[in-house]
């Protein structure tokens, strides 16, 4: 019966052993990595939705040109728990602490924002790193709040609870490399390209500007990117 099935194309093959309703399969590619971990959660007992898989769930900004859906699927497992690996997705072998796991909207498990971004960051240069952290910073930000407003992501007590969340994961990810960036996160910077120009203007030796500054005029009410109060300079990061 699945065989006829998938022939007739009511059945979509997701991975070995795995299969969904052709009505239930996305269009889209992020919609489809996103069933293809979840079926690797199906098959393997115990597994997370991790680094791209997760960050892909969670909504996080990638750091250049590429998407999350461009890299293999990603779940992390439990080392004592079986592995039932494929070429298509890839399995991290290590312990979670239970505050590093939550659930998605479908409820299957998937790191938490905080340790996706570090998994994800870990690896990267000091601008490439702070746009997936700002990213995830808002994601917390949000979180903690009913109802986000722009102001919530300069709120100092709701920085400072993003951040200790980064530092715990950090620290059990043994990413001591990402100290630096941790002190630099700042969720009010609204995009990746933001949040990468910030590290390349530290990394040059230039002033460090205000972000997301409110300015009035005659004309209307504006947020600029980037303020140089000093040197009276506004500055735009554009993704092209």
């Amino acid at each position: 019966m699945i065989r006829t099935a998938l022939a007739m194309g009511t059945l979509v093959p997701v991975r070995h052993g795995v299969v969904v309703g052709a009505e239930f399969w996305p269009t889209g590619a992020a919609g489809q990595h996103l069933v293809r971990a979840r079926a690797e959660l199906a098959a393997n007992p115990g597994a997370v939705l991790s680094h791209q898989s997760a960050a892909l769930a969670w909504g996080l900004p990638t750091p250049g040109f590429s998407l999350w859906t461009d890299l293999p699927v990603s779940v992390t497992l439990p080392p004592a728990g079986h592995s039932s690996h494929t070429a298509a997705a890839v399995h991290h072998l290590l312990t979670l602490p239970p505050g590093q796991i939550q659930r998605d909207r479908l409820g299957y498990g998937v790191t938490s924002p905080a340790r996706t971004a570090v998994d994800l960051a870990a690896g990267l240069e000091l601008p490439e790193a702070l746009a997936i952290l700002d990213g995830a910073a808002r994601v917390i930000c949000a979180s903690m709040v009913p109802s986000i407003r722009r102001r919530d992501y300069s709120n100092r007590r709701l920085v400072r609870a993003a951040v200790e969340l980064f530092e715990e994961a950090a620290e059990s990810a043994r990413a001591a490399r990402l100290t630096q960036a941790l002190g630099l996160i700042c969720p009010a910077r609204e995009s990746a390209p933001e949040s990468v120009s910030a590290g390349h203007i530290l990394l040059a030796g230039l002033p460090m500007p205000k972000f997301q500054v409110e300015i009035k005029t005659p004309l209307g009410t504006y947020f600029a990117d980037f303020l140089w109060e000093e040197q009276r300079l506004i500055g735009d990061a554009t993704a092209r």
